[in-house]
């Protein structure tokens, strides 16, 4: 009698192994398809980028060597309004140079695929959203609702942020750290696109400090009282970033380098707040029907 327990109680699990097998592979299918769609966007985004590419990369990727690009000519502007020496960018001195045979081919493929990822950002976001939307209770999609505009907001904001005021800043105060007069900049092309790749999309990135702390909040990691107490630390490490990337020692560019930092960082303190506060009247309406 034992045994045949035994028998129908491994069928039984066997059953379920198999049925938590296909829903494994139906969840990889609904991923695969995902992907395909992103793959899709992006090699889209990346045809539109190569066919306007003389734009691409003599306006937006070499812009922040000009010394015509839009935020030297407003640093000049404003060191003439506030009587500052060293805030017009006189010079930036170094030249691009290519040290490989398909260099320039490989640059024309990288430099198109990186403004589909920065232009087809929103859409891998959406992506993100309609994978992860099923898995969540009606209470967790109403307050997840506006996750994609939220997202694509602050990701395009943090994008122009670090592509107008961290790139040319950073541009400008490398290539004039200068440590002997024997030593001439030649900068190769990889390393000048890696640079304003990396520090445009990265700002775009941490523009999303405050759906991260969203999340964070939301499975109870973080909490508004140790963003509050740990806000001194948080401080000091935004102003050492802003200390390295900004050209000059004079009060006013610091602050235009981290202010947005010390927003960032305050809004997502008053979003976990937000959070916090909806899991208190949650709990206690749940306590209050029983």
């Amino acid at each position: 009698m034992s045994k045949n327990i035994k028998l129908i109680e491994a069928i039984k699990n066997k059953g379920k192994n198999i049925e938590a097998e296909m829903s494994f592979f139906d969840h990889l299918e609904i991923l695969r398809w995902h992907i395909i769609r992103s793959v899709i966007a992006i090699t889209l985004f990346a045809i539109l980028s190569f066919t306007f590419y003389d734009f691409v990369f003599n306006q937006i990727i070499m812009g922040p060597k000009s010394l015509d690009f839009w935020t030297y000519r407003m640093m000049c502007k404003v060191g003439a309004a506030l009587n500052l020496e060293g805030f017009c960018v006189e010079r930036i001195p170094f030249n691009i140079i290519n040290t490989e045979l398909a260099g320039q081919f490989m640059l024309q493929i990288n430099s198109c695929l990186l403004m589909a990822v920065a232009l087809g950002f929103p859409y891998l976001i959406f992506e993100i959203w309609l994978f992860i939307k099923p898995a969540l209770t009606s209470i967790e999609r109403r307050s997840a609702r506006g996750f994609v505009l939220y997202a694509t907001v602050l990701f395009i904001i943090g994008a122009l942020f670090g592509y107008y005021i961290v790139v040319p800043l950073s541009v400008n105060f490398l290539s004039n750290v200068s440590l002997s007069e024997e030593i001439t900049n030649q900068i190769t092309i990889d390393s000048y696109l890696s640079t304003i790749a990396t520090l445009t999309l990265g700002c775009g990135i941490i523009f999303l400090l405050p759906i991260l702390i969203f999340i964070l909040s939301k499975i109870g990691i973080m909490t508004p009282e140790f963003m509050r107490a740990s806000r001194s630390y948080a401080i000091i490490i935004i102003l050492i970033i802003a200390a390295i990337i900004t050209p000059t020692a004079d009060v006013i560019t610091l602050l235009t380098v981290s202010a947005p930092m010390f927003i960032l960082y305050e809004l997502s303190i008053m979003v976990s707040a937000n959070v916090k506060k909806r899991k208190e009247l949650a709990e206690k309406e749940f306590y209050n029907t029983k």
